[in-house]
């Protein structure tokens, strides 16, 4: 590809110089012979000369004219076209030969190629005047065409060994430049780069992070579409690329990031009414800073996984509970089996089973939402386990949601307020709020009560437990993220609750108790299935 398009150069210039510079050559030859003749024209010698009918004198002074000019002839003739030189003196008094002077004798001058007793040439014809303006014969300057060609030659070879060596040293350089790009491009040929930028733009159009890249004088060179979206829905539009990012977006702070070369995590910015969680960090070279790059997601969208997370792990936790009761019923089952016990096997089966048909009864009938209901039941089997009594209050009941998003925010406020109650109490849920250890001596059982009462579009959610209790000083700090009394990385179920009754626009709070044990109220507006709420 570089070879053709160094011939193509070549040849176009070849094509430029043969055109310009070759007539050129020709030109400066003819103007040469004109004013060779122009200026023998004006001796006085050539007038008096033609005028007398002299020839000795006129020979004389073109023979040395022609010699010293180095050309092929100097002619003087009168107006009957007779020569008064030659560098032939025996051709003096003859008639001029070749033809061509018609134009110069009638006082014009011409140029033009002959053949005469010299040979092939190119002539220059020149009138002569006297002292009164009237004509007295012509000039004839001449020189080779085969010195003319000879020259045209020299200065095509000329320009065909400037070429050849532009060709050769274009190639050298093109080599050793196309060997340093390779090098700057770690080894990759222009289709692999080609490649590769698709792939990256690919790559950044495709990840959910906005994601925007500064040089080191911070102008913006990248932005991708997540980001062009999260800007534009903070108000923020307009050209980007090559603009100061602390004009574009100040509050980012990258022109720092490149001052200091440490980046920063997890930093929260409000831009526009959006909360945003950016994570900067500097762009280096060789080690040294060449620029910084900003990644930042909606931090909305971030809490909204969080809780789904949330959620799919409180129902994979019933099921675990389940299971485990299950599978311990069977052992009871087998063992029983083994020893013969048949009568009391019998009864145990009639007694777990009518056991289960009560609970299941008892749930479908408060409970009208399938998701709610099975989740409540893997509670029950959790907390038997626990040693803990689960009971579902008497007057419960919570109808089928017209929006389904609402129950996974319910179960995420009962599941985490339950797992905390059942940690009050010594069981095994991963309580976050801190109370102190149970004294098994004050109580003769461990029980928590679960209720739902829905009224005119709302709904109240209860969970109370006859455990230690929340001191007075803590009821505050319980619901900020990573508060707990139970170790590190605790401290979030409680923080989900208060998330998910805010996203419901309700209200939480804990209420005061006459005896030991914690009582935390939900209410929260709520949409029955098949009801219109006036």
């Amino acid at each position: 590809m570089v070879s053709a398009v160094v011939f193509l150069v070549l040849l176009v210039l070849y094509i430029i110089f043969s055109n310009l510079i070759i007539p050129q050559t020709r030109h400066a030859l003819e103007d040469k012979a004109v004013t060779i003749a122009r200026t023998i024209a004006l001796m006085p010698l050539l007038s008096e000369g033609l005028s007398e009918g002299d020839s000795k004198g006129i020979q004389a002074y073109t023979s040395k004219i022609t010699r010293r000019n180095d050309i092929l002839f100097v002619v003087v003739m009168d107006m009957n076209s007779i020569r008064y030189s030659h560098p032939d003196a025996s051709k003096v008094g003859l008639p001029f030969v070749g033809g061509g002077q018609e134009a110069a004798l009638r006082g014009q001058e011409s140029i033009s190629e002959g053949t005469g007793t010299l040979g092939n040439s190119l002539r220059a014809f020149v009138p002569v005047y006297d002292g009164r303006g009237h004509q007295l014969g012509v000039v004839v300057a001449g020189l080779s065409m085969d010195r003319v060609e000879r020259l045209v030659r020299q200065n095509e070879w000329t320009i065909i060994a400037i070429l050849v060596s532009g060709a050769l040293l274009g190639a050298g350089g093109a080599f050793v430049l196309a060997r340093r790009i390779k090098q700057m491009m770690f080894g990759m040929e222009p289709a692999d780069i080609s490649k590769l930028l698709q792939e990256r733009s690919a790559m950044l159009e495709s990840i959910r992070e906005g994601i925007i890249a500064i040089d080191q004088e911070g102008r913006i060179t990248l932005i991708n579409m997540e980001a062009h979206r999260l800007l534009k829905a903070a108000g923020i539009t307009g050209a980007v690329v090559n603009r100061q990012i602390a004009d574009y977006w100040p509050e980012l702070r990258l022109e720092h990031v490149l001052a200091s070369g440490e980046g920063r995590q997890d930093q929260e910015l409000e831009l526009g009414g959006i909360s945003l969680l950016v994570s900067s960090l500097p762009v280096r070279v060789d080690g040294e800073i060449a620029g910084a790059i900003a990644t930042f997601r909606d931090k909305t969208e971030l809490e909204v996984l969080a809780e789904r997370l949330s959620g799919i792990s409180v129902y994979a936790d019933a099921l675990r509970a389940g299971a485990h009761e299950f599978m311990n019923k069977l052992h009871v089952i087998m063992g029983m089996t083994h020893m013969g016990l048949y009568d009391e096997l019998q009864q145990y089966i009639l007694g777990t089973a009518s056991n289960y048909q009560k609970e299941i009864g008892a749930i479908t009938r408060q409970i009208k939402d399938p998701v709610m209901a099975g989740f409540l039941l893997g509670k029950l089997s959790r907390a038997r386990e626990s040693g803990i009594e689960l009971l579902l209050a008497e007057e419960c009941y919570l109808p089928e949601p017209e929006d389904p998003q609402v129950i996974h925010e319910l179960i995420t406020i009962a599941g985490n307020l339950l797992d905390n109650a059942m940690e009050a109490l010594g069981g095994s849920g991963p309580g976050e709020h801190g109370r102190g250890e149970h004294n098994r001596g004050e109580h003769n059982s461990k029980q928590i009560e679960l209720a739902f009462h829905y009224e005119k579009g709302r709904l109240l959610c209860e969970v109370s437990d006859n455990g230690p209790g929340i001191p007075e000083a803590l009821r505050e700090q319980i619901f900020a993220q990573g508060f707990s009394s139970k170790g590190e990385h605790r401290g979030i179920g409680l923080y989900l609750v208060r998330k998910s009754v805010d996203k419901l626009q309700g209200h939480l709070h804990i209420a005061a108790n006459d005896g030991p044990g914690t009582t935390f109220i939900v209410d929260v507006p709520y949409a029955a299935k098949g009801e219109e709420n006036l």
